[in-house]
């Protein structure tokens, strides 16, 4: 992270009443309290230029929808920019929520969180015009195979999952050391007590006290979901030499 600077996240979205939602609530909603991190919000509408205050436009070649227009989403872009003393991409990366995006993942949370912080901007409609994402070479992002009606709920979940990440945040960092995804492998079954619930009980090697034991059941469950449920995440576990 860098020194003397709070992690800020931009978001350029129609509807900016929408934030910061879920992201005020919790150990997020905390630290955005005591400013560990900060949300603005941009109203892409306030950067068109007509009377009408126009930001889409049918698309051209004909089809079903309306377009963000590149005019107004550079507009946006370029404020947010300026705004920005000492700007550097690296710094500062700028992305678009997009189905057809790459897919986001906590390998990109945590890329995220050592930034400055991030622009997101949030797609409606049938998305973008594409002359603004090539003018600033602005990559796509993804959450998964799925539809939603705008990139508003999106960008929520992708600050959440970022800025968890950000020192103090969560009050035990090394939860996170044991999460899902960390070294490619899904968490491992968890408990509480009561130690006997509606005849289930917890495993006898979570309940032996000898630490090596327990490591070692976790790390082997998390091997057998990892397998069985996520392939694709084995997959890349195992070229890593496990």
């Amino acid at each position: 992270m860098y020194e003397n600077h709070t992690w800020t996240a931009n978001v350029i979205t129609l509807f900016p009443e929408m934030f910061p939602g879920a992201l005020s609530y919790s150990l997020i909603g905390k630290a955005l309290k005591n400013n560990l991190w900060n949300l603005k919000t941009f109203n892409l509408r306030e950067f068109a230029t007509d009377r009408r205050k126009t930001i889409d436009g049918p698309p051209v070649g004909g089809g079903a929808g309306q377009i963000l227009k590149a005019d107004v989403l550079d507009s946006a872009i370029s404020y947010i920019i300026k705004k920005n003393s000492n700007y550097k991409r690296d710094d500062w990366p700028i992305i678009a929520l997009s189905p057809r995006g790459k897919i986001f993942n906590q390998t990109e949370a945590l890329k995220f969180s050592k930034c400055k912080g991030i622009t997101i901007i949030c797609g409606r409609y049938e998305g973008f015009d594409e002359r603004a994402l090539e003018l600033h070479k602005i990559p796509e992002l993804s959450l998964g195979d799925f539809i939603l009606s705008g990139g508003e709920i999106a960008a929520q979940v992708l600050i959440d999952s970022v800025v968890r990440l950000i020192p103090h945040v969560i009050g035990n960092h090394k939860s996170l050391e044991e999460e899902s995804f960390t070294n490619y492998l899904l968490e491992y079954p968890q408990y509480t007590k009561p130690l006997s619930w509606k005849n289930l009980s917890i495993p006898n090697e979570l309940l032996s006290g000898h630490h090596q034991n327990i490591k070692k059941w976790r790390l082997n469950k998390s091997e057998e979901l990892t397998k069985q449920r996520r392939p694709d995440l084995w997959k890349k576990y195992k070229s890593k030499g496990n």
